[in-house]
């Protein structure tokens, strides 16, 4: 059986990712996130204005926004009208202030104010999923995690690491081929990679360091 399910499969998929990680190690050492922050609170807050938004575009927001709301209990006692006015050039505003407002007041509640480093804490925060809480754990506490964005979900289909579509089965797809170690900066990898060359709808393939044996979707775009 040549699928990925068998032990040969497997370590078929392994030793690919290997190699994936070696070339991406090559040409993007030094990807990194994009969001501007200071401290696990700002990039929560950041994560949360980030969702159906460029971070281009959250970076112009949050400077004012930073400087206004400086503690998790500044965000729970704000004036939802007010936040949502704050935000609102990065859409979805209305839900994204409710969650903002809620997660603030959990943090402040349950936390004594500051921002959980665990896993299971931080989704248990309002509008908190396992994307936001690896983007938090990797880059505010060091803590490796894989974030699944939409860039990271196409290019690890079109590499062939997975066929899942749910982001979480995604996460753990590649946590399993990938050393834990490397979960933070192969996100930011991907993520670059997504954005720069593997785009959608078209990648652009003649630009791509990686060559048809590591990637089976190259043939279908060339």
């Amino acid at each position: 059986m040549g699928g990925g399910t068998g032990a040969g499969g497997q370590r078929g998929k392994k030793e690919r990712a290997a190699r994936i990680l070696r070339l991406f190690d090559e040409h993007c050492p030094d990807a990194a996130i994009s969001l501007d922050f200071s401290g696990p609170l700002q990039l929560l807050v950041a994560t949360v204005l980030s969702a159906q938004c460029t971070d281009v575009r959250v970076n112009q927001v949050t400077p004012a926004l930073f400087a206004r709301y400086r503690t998790a209990g500044d965000y729970a006692a704000a004036d939802p009208e007010t936040l949502m006015d704050e935000i609102r050039s990065t859409g979805f505003f209305r839900n994204k202030a409710k969650n903002i407002i809620a997660a603030a007041s959990q943090i402040d509640t349950r936390f004594g104010g500051e921002v959980p480093g665990r896993m299971e804490d931080l989704v248990s925060l309002a509008g908190v999923g396992r994307k936001t809480a690896n983007v938090i754990l990797g880059n505010a506490f060091d803590v490796p995690g894989l974030v699944v964005d939409t860039h990271v979900k196409r290019v690890s289909r079109r590499l062939g690491l997975t066929e899942n579509t749910d982001p979480v089965k995604i996460e753990f797809d590649l946590m399993e081929l990938f050393p834990r170690p490397r979960w933070t900066l192969l996100s930011h990898q991907m993520i670059a990679h997504g954005r720069t060359v593997c785009k959608a709808p078209k990648p652009s393939c003649g630009e791509c360091f990686f060559d048809g044996a590591l990637c089976p979707s190259r043939r279908k775009y060339l």
